[in-house]
C-alpha cells in the first residue's frame, strides 16, 4: 500500500501560486498627498506606511506598494488607474513577477 499512498501525495501537492508585486511609479503631475490616499484607501496601510512608500515614489521613482497573487496585483493597478483618472492625476501602477 506504500505505493498508492505517495501516488496520492504527489496529486495532491498544491504549488505556491506565484507572486506579483504592485509597483506605484513616480510622475510630475500627482500629488504626494494623492498618492498617500492611493496607498491608504487601495493598498490598506497606514499614514506612516503611506507616507514612506510615497517618499520612495518620489526619491527612486517607484516603489513596491504590496505583493499579491496575479488576479488581486491586477485588480490593484485597475483601482488605482480608476480613482486616478477619475481625480485627474496620471499616476501609474504596474504589475511585476517577484
Amino acid at each position: 500500500m506504500p505505493k498508492i499512498e505517495e501516488e496520492i501525495n504527489s496529486i495532491l501537492r498544491l504549488d505556491e501560486p506565484t507572486k506579483y508585486k504592485v509597483l506605484l511609479h513616480n510622475d510630475d503631475y500627482t500629488t504626494m498627498d494623492f498618492v498617500i490616499e492611493i496607498l491608504m484607501a487601495i493598498f490598506h496601510k497606514s499614514r506612516f506606511e503611506a507616507e514612506q512608500i510615497m517618499l520612495k515614489v518620489h526619491r527612486e521613482g517607484k516603489a513596491v506598494c504590496g505583493i499579491y497573487t496575479y488576479d488581486i496585483a491586477q485588480t490593484k493597478v485597475y483601482q488605482v488607474r480608476k480613482l486616478a483618472k477619475s481625480n485627474g492625476f496620471p499616476l501609474l501602477a504596474t504589475v511585476e513577477e517577484v
